[in-house]
């Protein structure tokens, strides 16, 4: 026995020293690193040939060293602030404008409904000339927005140029804590279906869903529900938990994390009664839907609550804290990952392989693990969550891409509001053929240039028959192709009239009734939307998917 305990004391020594001297080891590999890259960064301010800026050449290694681990562990200096509380919060001192940048000025691309620059009577593509008697030529609209924010009840004296206004004339604008709605539409739809729109997961936005849910059950028989969180991005994890609970019933666990400092995963659950755990729901998502987002969305599949529609998820499941450093500045770093209640984590199995949205590539099967929901439906990890109903993605044309990105809608809606004082509520108005026919008449002798894939295939062809020493014999009937494509192309603006007409419809409400109008135009087109309120009429087809005996 005597031996037995001896032993065991000299594996618990060994143990001990072994912990011991990897801690020392670990401790002084960041030790001397850091003692590295202090003499280093001394030096180089020293002694370089041209003169440095110290804080540019930190921030810039900073941010290099984080970009090795995720995309998401980032540094926040001072600075950067107060769009770091806005992200968070939805709440930042300012005028309440979006702004963006056209040639060597600044422009309002959309003031906030019921904010300073709105009730200055500021209007999209408005031209800042100067600020507090400041030029800001040239500026970035970083510049421009760290100047037009600040403490709320003072003031801000804009110089601004509008078209169809002869002279430039000056505005006084007094900050005000802008609070951005994260739910700005909810509505009722088609059949008695509920429609909530919802754009962050900030804080106490699940009180905001359920008032709006609230609204929506005073007056109406409601049939069910459709929850939008196409193009969130997330935000606070307990807000994604609150807002599953409103729909789940109490004690479920919702996520949970787990990273390396083991005292910090937490299993999240539900807290309270749910304001309903009955109604049908459908989640609709998309690409552009990450992380909140997915804990929700993918917490009503995995727990067989509710239909989820749409695309693909965008695949993050990392959770992050924010770390306070010297200076008021701040490490946001990734310390876990998170999983739904299936088991499965979300998050991209590779960072690099993403599309061009960011959102998560293609994964081989091989890599995926099945997972199983409370119904024992099979789902799986590896990247983002996976619709029940996946709908394709909507693909805009060539021409309207061009047209977008040289400003003609944006200006047009501009001229449209210059000559229409008012305008029918977003549901009913319509871009008809004699806006439609203005809106051409406006773009002639625009540039708007653009190439189709087709064309590409052109030119490549061209390429291959000249490295090839075919292009003598295949000339006449390359030429021909490429006029009879050109011609074909002048039809352009014709052919993809319903979806121009559609983003112009958009453009134009949104100068007279902000985004909650955008919004309310749009559902009148969403065939996402039509496809939720469909299945949520269907009872059967809505249980068959839940049961896992649905066939398309």
């Amino acid at each position: 026995m005597k031996q037995i305990k001896k032993l065991v004391l000299v594996i618990s020594l060994v143990a001990t020293s072994i912990f011991s001297m990897g801690f020392v080891d670990n401790y002084f590999e960041i030790s001397k690193n850091l003692d590295i890259f202090t003499t280093l960064y001394r030096e180089l301010n020293v002694f370089y040939v041209d003169e440095t800026d110290p804080g540019d050449l930190m921030k810039k290694a900073i941010d290099s060293m984080l970009e090795s681990l995720d995309p998401y562990t980032t540094y926040i200096p001072e600075s950067e602030m107060e769009d770091f509380r806005f992200m968070t919060t939805g709440q930042y001192g300012g005028v309440g404008a979006i702004i963006s940048k056209r040639e060597d000025y600044v422009i309002i691309s959309e003031p906030y409904e019921g904010f300073p620059a709105h009730k200055a009577g500021l209007i999209a593509g408005d031209k800042l000339l100067q600020i507090n008697g400041k030029s800001v030529k040239g500026k970035s609209t970083e510049d421009v927005s760290k100047v037009l924010k600040g403490q709320p009840n003072t003031t801000v004296n804009v110089m601004i140029e509008r078209e169809g206004v002869e002279k430039p004339f000056e505005v006084e604008l007094k900050r005000e804590e802008v609070k951005v709605k994260s739910v700005p539409y909810y509505s009722i739809l088609e059949g008695g279906i509920g429609y909530i729109k919802m754009t962050s997961f900030t804080r106490n936005v699940s009180k905001e869903v359920a008032e709006a849910y609230k609204e929506l059950s005073k007056d109406n028989n409601l049939k069910g529900l459709v929850f939008d969180l196409r193009g969130n991005p997330g935000g606070l994890l307990n807000e994604a938990v609150n807002t599953t609970n409103l729909f789940v019933d109490k004690d479920l666990e919702v996520v949970s994390t787990k990273g390396k400092v083991k005292d910090w995963d937490k299993v999240y659950k539900t807290l309270n009664q749910p304001l309903d755990q009955d109604i049908p729901l459908v989640v609709l998502i998309n690409s552009r839907s990450a992380s909140a987002s997915e804990i929700v969305s993918g917490a009503i599949q995995d727990l067989d609550r509710g239909v989820v529609i749409g695309q693909r998820s965008f695949g993050k499941g990392l959770v992050q804290q924010t770390r306070k450093l010297s200076y008021n500045s701040q490490l946001k770093v990734t310390i876990a990952k998170y999983y739904i209640p299936s088991g499965r984590c979300i998050q991209a199995l590779d960072y690099t392989d993403t599309n061009d949205d960011g959102s998560v590539g293609s994964i081989p099967d091989s890599l995926k693990t099945e997972f199983k929901t409370l119904n024992g439906r099979s789902v799986w990890d590896g990247g983002g969550v996976n619709p029940d109903i996946t709908l394709e993605s909507r693909k805009y044309s060539n021409i309207l891409a061009s047209i977008m990105s040289k400003r003609h809608i944006f200006d047009f809606a501009n001229k449209y509001y210059r000559e229409h004082a008012t305008l029918p509520s977003p549901s009913v108005f319509e871009v008809n053929d004699e806006v439609y026919s203005d809106f051409i008449t406006y773009l002639n002798g625009k540039e708007y240039e653009y190439e189709t894939r087709t064309e590409k295939a052109i030119s490549k062809m061209i390429k291959d028959a000249n490295q090839e020493k075919y292009i003598s014999d295949l000339q006449a009937e390359i030429y021909a192709l490429e006029t009879k494509m050109k011609a074909s192309k002048t039809n352009d603006l014709e052919r993809f009239k319903e979806q121009i007409s559609e983003v112009l419809e958009g453009e134009i409400v949104t100068r007279y009734y902000f985004q909650n109008g955008r919004i309310q135009a749009s559902l009148k087109h969403d065939n996402e939307v039509n496809k939720a309120v469909e299945i949520l009429q269907d009872y059967e087809v809505y249980n068959a998917i839940l049961n896992g005996t649905y066939q398309e």
